[in-house]
């Protein structure tokens, strides 16, 4: 039953192939995890005790209770398919209450900082520096991910209405509006990519040294060898500039609705942590400055 799932996870859900990688490894894990420890290999025979255990001895090991609820998340839409599809009778998991994540504000570039990056570090005047600089630039003005970066095409920008097309989780298309800036800096890296490789027939906008589709090690070096150039934060992965954008346009009370259409975000909740970084830094700000706060 598990193929099955997998299965309905790809082609009916369109779950990206990294998610569904994670599924059936969550799975498999548990399945593993009940025939070493229960001798049960029927999924029929499955308690809500088994389950327990196993979330347990996962936080035993120094998962952390993110991790683990991610894990016991997959684990519960596969008994739930189980369940619609009359392979059990009861959901084992419904009996189960997963450990409470702790609440951790994501972490930011400072905008002066990505000020100074995008206005003032000088890029090589060459293909590699213009393509490095689109890197950040899109990433950072738009908030996309890094597989909705590597996977843009020419044809997703409207050089017309200043805007791009992407193609985001769940195969949801969302268009994200373009500054001036991005736009010149876009043409600029397109005329320079074209006559770099005296061809302007590419599968992908945004390409490799040797013309090839860009690979997640290769944006996440580029932007942490571009960000340790201004900014003294630890972690230095594409994804922090779209926390960083998220948070500079909620800082300048940006209507939430619209950073969720940015981010491509399912609901409103999910978007509602940047506002909570500025409160925090208000708070802050609060208590150094007012003599009584202390």
């Amino acid at each position: 039953m598990l193929k099955s799932f997998i299965n309905y996870l790809k082609y009916e859900k369109r779950y990206s192939p990294h998610t569904v990688i994670s599924y059936q490894n969550d799975i498999t894990s548990f399945y593993n995890y009940i025939l070493d420890t229960y001798s049960v290999e029927d999924v029929k025979k499955v308690t809500h005790f088994m389950i327990r255990s196993w979330l347990v001895k996962m936080m035993q090991d120094g998962m952390s209770s993110k991790t683990v609820n991610r894990k016991f998340s997959a684990l519960r839409s596969y008994f739930i398919f189980l369940k619609r599809n009359g392979i059990i009778n009861g959901n084992p998991a419904k009996k189960v209450i997963p450990p409470k994540i702790s609440k951790r504000l994501p972490v930011t570039v400072q905008k002066n900082d990505m000020d100074k990056l995008l206005d003032e570090i000088v890029f090589e005047e060459n293909f590699q520096g213009y393509r490095n600089k689109i890197i950040i630039s899109l990433l950072y003005n738009t908030g996309m991910r890094r597989a909705e970066l590597i996977n843009l095409k020419d044809g997703s920008f409207d050089f017309i209405n200043n805007s791009v097309k992407v193609l985001g989780k769940g195969n949801k298309e969302r268009i994200i509006p373009l500054t001036n800036d991005v736009i010149k800096l876009l043409k600029e890296y397109l005329e320079m990519r074209d006559k770099h490789f005296e061809c302007t027939q590419f599968d992908y906008t945004i390409v490799t040294d040797k013309g090839k589709k860009l690979y997640p090690r290769f944006v996440y070096d580029v932007v942490k060898s571009n960000l340790s150039k201004v900014s003294p934060v630890q972690r230095r992965s594409p994804h922090i500039l779209r926390h960083s954008i998220a948070t500079h346009l909620a800082d300048e009370e940006v209507d939430l609705n619209a950073i969720k259409a940015m981010l491509g975000h399912a609901s409103l909740s999910a978007t509602q942590i940047y506002t909570h970084n500025s409160v925090e830094k208000l708070r802050k700000a609060y208590i150094k400055a007012h003599p009584k706060a202390k």
